[in-house]
């Protein structure tokens, strides 16, 4: 991957208020893959002290996007264009960790999943999995 890629990826993500709303960050981006972490902040909880869905989802949205975004040629964007996720277990620890990666890149349509992960007292737990199609979104 480009420095210049990296840096657009780095740059696009620290511009997202929601993310950083969540307290999230950038953990590693490389070619086709882009890992997330957010600390498990209890403003993020829902009512029975697990972190709610919706920071699970958009922590994995994010890291989905962004890995499709790595493939791309510079000038480009993408956007969700749907999302499935698949709630495996409650959101419990200290933080999460979102790793999106690149199915089927396309011009027309990438394919991408994220897995998030919980991590509690050393333990790493898988706790969704998310599947969707990003679309690039080039200059005119």
């Amino acid at each position: 991957m480009s420095p210049d890629l990296d840096a657009k990826i780095r740059n696009s993500f620290a511009k997202q208020s929601m993310m950083q709303t969540m307290g999230a960050t950038v953990a590693d981006v490389s070619d086709g893959s882009v890992t997330l972490n957010a600390a498990l902040l209890d403003s993020c909880k829902q009512q029975h002290g697990f972190g709610h869905a919706a920071l699970t989802f958009g922590l994995g949205d994010s890291a989905a996007g962004y890995s499709a975004l790595s493939v791309m040629p510079l000038e480009a964007e993408v956007l969700t264009s749907e999302m499935k996720i698949h709630l495996l277990a409650p959101a419990k620890g200290e933080h999460l960790e979102a790793v999106g990666k690149v199915i089927k890149p396309g011009k027309r349509l990438v394919i991408v999943q994220a897995e998030v992960y919980a991590l509690e007292n050393g333990r790493r737990t898988q706790i969704a999995l998310l599947t969707g199609t990003m679309v690039p979104v080039l200059p005119k």
